[in-house]
């Protein structure tokens, strides 16, 4: 469970997410999330908050999607278990 440090952490860098989009007020989502057009200053944004969220939940930075996403899917079958 991430601490309250690091859940400050996630909400400055989706704050920071925000506040680069929002200098880009003028272009759609989609063009702002264009693999090959997208502001360097958003895909800084999105790493940083990417590492802040694998940092809360011990994830190493260097983990792929796929094993993002399989050991989410773990922690939430385990925390579903507790709950039947």
């Amino acid at each position: 469970m991430p601490t309250d440090v690091q859940k400050m952490k996630i909400e400055q860098t989706a704050k920071g997410i925000l506040d680069t989009r929002d200098l880009f007020a003028d272009s759609s989502l989609s063009d702002l999330y264009d693999p090959l057009t997208m502001p360097p200053a958003l895909r800084k944004a999105h790493i940083a908050n990417d590492a802040a969220v694998m940092q809360a939940y011990g994830f190493s930075t260097k983990m792929s999607e796929a094993d993002c996403v399989a050991e989410l899917m773990k922690m939430y079958q385990k925390a579903i278990e507790k709950v039947e």
